[in-house]
């Protein structure tokens, strides 16, 4: 069988010169073993059996509701929230020398310094998101390792459909233009034109969840496949050097295996918009155990992937999803746009 190359990845920020392993031969000796089967079978059919339970017996319904009513207020706060996931991690690229992903240098660092700075700012925050996608989708035509930091699309094509909230230097610029007999009013040049794209983009809004669900669902899912089950030697590397058995007393395979199928149901999950709070608040934790167990693993590159679960944690999986389903269906609990 031929030896799998392998690519750029996450794992390999802070393993360098890991080993190809055949994956396929990898995952028959790692599930060959009946302790590594039994573990991995158990741990699928509990989480089976509490989707279902869920679904089925509706526990704890006035606590869900609750935390939905509270999520709800926390809504206009997510522009800014999409603002900073996005602008720290490409301020902090520009100036590390990195091109959206440390795998990639950066052929320079002044447009995503600039690009950063003025998502933080909330300067001409959607144009600013439009040039930034078009460069990370320049860049990954060049360099395809950049699909690990697929999150970015997401990220982007959210701000163009949320634009810069409150607070923003277009807000103020905006609330400036718009008052009476206002000198800034008179000369600002762009001022209809932005009032008239923002009134058009509006009704898109309510697709937000849509593609912060596709940008993570993605990254998350290569994360898992291409990362650790397909190309296991270097997540294999990152078990052996952080000594991670002596955290959890498993085999290395079954580690890499187990995260490699997290990651992946994560991804899968958030594709289809299926328990999507649940799921998004499982890849907060899985993002945070990662960060503490590798001390190495630069903490910037992995920003973008915090603020945006937690803003579909806010917002839920909103239209085209198995929660939007299930609430077409008539489920008393749910509400629209939302999930379980």
């Amino acid at each position: 069988m031929q030896r799998l190359a392998t690519a750029p990845a996450h794992v390999e920020y802070v393993v360098d010169g890991a080993p190809s392993v055949r994956a396929i031969q990898f995952l028959v000796d790692v599930l060959s073993n009946p302790t590594n089967a039994a573990l991995l079978g158990i741990g699928a059919l509990s989480v089976l059996a509490a989707m279902a339970g869920y679904l089925r017996y509706r526990p704890v319904q006035s606590d869900v509701q609750a935390l939905r009513d509270a999520l709800t207020d926390y809504e206009a706060f997510l522009p800014w929230m999409l603002r900073l996931a996005v602008g720290l991690p490409l301020v902090g690229a520009g100036f590390a020398g990195y091109f959206f992903s440390p795998s990639v240098a950066a052929p320079t660092r002044i447009f995503q310094v600039a690009i950063g700075f003025l998502l933080l700012f909330g300067l001409a925050t959607r144009a600013v998101a439009a040039v930034g996608l078009a460069g990370y989708l320049v860049g990954l035509a060049v360099h395809p390792s950049l699909v690990l930091a697929s999150e970015y699309v997401g990220g982007f094509l959210a701000l163009l459909l949320v634009g810069s909230g409150r607070p923003s230097a277009d807000h103020l610029l905006h609330r400036v233009a718009d008052a009476p007999n206002t000198t800034f009013g008179r000369i600002d040049p762009v001022h209809g034109a932005v009032s008239w794209f923002n009134e058009a983009i509006e009704p898109y809004r309510q697709y937000t969840p849509v593609v912060l669900r596709l940008g993570l669902g993605i990254n998350f899912s290569i994360l898992g496949f291409w990362e650790k089950l397909a190309n296991p030697g270097p997540a294999l590397a990152v078990v052996e050097k952080y000594d991670l058995t002596t955290v959890v007393p498993v085999d290395p395979g079954l580690w890499v295996v187990g995260a490699g199928l997290t990651e992946l149901a994560i991804g899968v999950l958030l594709l289809a918009g299926l328990f999507t709070r649940a799921t998004a608040a499982v890849g907060f934790v899985v993002l945070t155990t990662t960060l503490f167990g590798l001390p190495d693993d630069p903490v910037l590159a992995h920003v973008t992937l915090f603020g945006m679960t937690s803003a579909l944690f806010v917002l839920g999986a909103g239209p085209y999803s198995i929660d939007a389903y299930i609430h077409d269906r008539g489920a008393p609990d749910e509400t629209p746009a939302h999930d379980v």
